[in-house]
């Protein structure tokens, strides 16, 4: 990581934050994470050595026993973890999730939820937004919320909520009326904060669904589930707006975590290339080998200034940060993809044996050409809420 956008005055405080992130990471290595992977295990050991170390509360406030900083600090983390051949994954729920909290949730849930989570007494690691016929169309949200006396009874279905089994807390949205407005369907749309520690499974089934990459991602089956009328975040109705300053915060780590798996592909591939020999030197030697990753170093390069610069405006709620995060999470995205395809043909057979790495981390890194969101819908937004064009979805 380099910290050349900063300023001198920050500079001290992200390289406190990235020995903080060293110190956990330097623990656990490519051989951890590929026993892991092969067992299709949770990384939890990992998972709490970075809780116990404060990793996840980067962005809780002093006052509730967090760090105090932003996204910035977080996606020195969430790179490092990434960089050092781990996912970012396992803890970067915590992060976003708990922004949508601290920024619009009641002093009471705050003051009830925020210390138990930075202590590690509890855990957050999921946010469930996505259904089955609700993807990237959030607005069709068919999980519902109804009032029943001082309770909230949630029905419906989730899918593709990633480390659900590993939670204690769940930030979840919910639809809780119908929006009054066709042209704003969001509206109405509430966000959550639930406990679903002991919670019957009949009310909240779990079901994994079965991926290329280890990520321990479920199905929920929602059925007269009750929670108490306190978890709801903010104001009732709101929450889609809630939603997308989550989402923005989201897209800034992702970045940092295609920018760290790029890091760890060029280290692998630049490593191989100088140490591998065929007709008598190496391979490296030859341009197309070495214009590949040098064409990736400097997409990443690229993306990487935009990555400090989204998480600039996000810190200091600058009114242009969801362009920017669209774009950070856009470029590393597809800087990133293209090292792990240039890394696994650098490395020719090798790169499809597992005790090489690189077949998991090009697993990994692929699920960034999806989620949090395509590259698609990030040009649409661009198109239609930047660039002024008509909306094409």
């Amino acid at each position: 990581m380099t910290v050349d956008h900063a300023t001198t005055e920050d500079r001290a405080s992200l390289d406190d934050v990235l020995q903080a992130a060293k110190a956990v990471t330097s623990r656990f290595g490519d051989e951890y994470y590929r026993e892991v992977d092969e067992k299709s295990a949770f990384p939890e050991e990992f998972a709490k050595t970075a809780e116990q170390a404060g990793l996840h509360s980067v962005m809780i406030p002093e006052e509730y026993g967090g760090w105090g900083l932003g996204v910035t600090e977080a996606s020195v983390i969430t790179e490092e973890i990434n960089r050092s051949g781990g996912a970012g994954a396992a803890i970067h729920a915590a992060m976003f999730a708990m922004g949508i909290v601290v920024n619009h949730g009641s002093e009471e849930l705050k003051r009830k939820w925020l210390p138990q989570i930075t202590s590690g007494d509890v855990r957050l690691t999921t946010f469930a937004l996505t259904e089955p016929n609700a993807g990237t169309d959030t607005s069709k949200l068919a999980t519902t919320a109804t009032r029943d006396g001082d309770d909230w009874v949630f029905n419906g279905q989730k899918v593709f909520i990633s480390r659900a089994a590993y939670t204690d807390l769940m930030v979840i949205m919910a639809r809780t009326s119908p929006s009054p407005d066709p042209k704003k369907p969001g509206l109405g749309i509430s966000c959550f904060l639930i406990d679903i520690r002991d919670v019957d499974p009949k009310r909240l089934g779990m079901r994994q669904i079965p991926l290329m990459f280890n990520h321990h991602t479920y199905e929920l089956f929602i059925d007269n589930l009750r929670v108490p009328g306190e978890a709801l975040i903010g104001e009732e109705g709101k929450g889609f707006k809630y939603l997308f300053d989550g989402l923005n915060a989201e897209r800034i780590v992702i970045a940092a975590e295609c920018i760290g798996d790029g890091k760890w592909f060029i280290d692998k591939a630049v490593k191989y290339a100088n140490e591998r020999v065929l007709f008598g030197r190496p391979i490296g030697a030859n341009q197309a080998i070495q214009h590949p990753i040098a064409k990736g170093y400097a997409h990443l390069q690229a993306a990487d200034a935009m990555r400090w610069q989204a998480a600039a405006a996000y810190d200091t709620r600058q009114p242009n940060s969801p362009e920017l995060a669209n774009i950070a999470k856009y470029l590393a995205s597809e800087a990133s993809w293209d090292l792990a395809q240039t890394c696994m043909q650098t490395h020719g057979g090798f790169g499809l044996a597992r005790e090489y790495d690189i077949e998991r981390k090009f697993r990994d890194n692929r699920v960034f050409q999806v989620a949090p969101v395509s590259p698609n819908m990030v040009l649409n937004y661009l198109s239609h809420k930047v660039l002024g064009m008509p909306k094409s979805y």
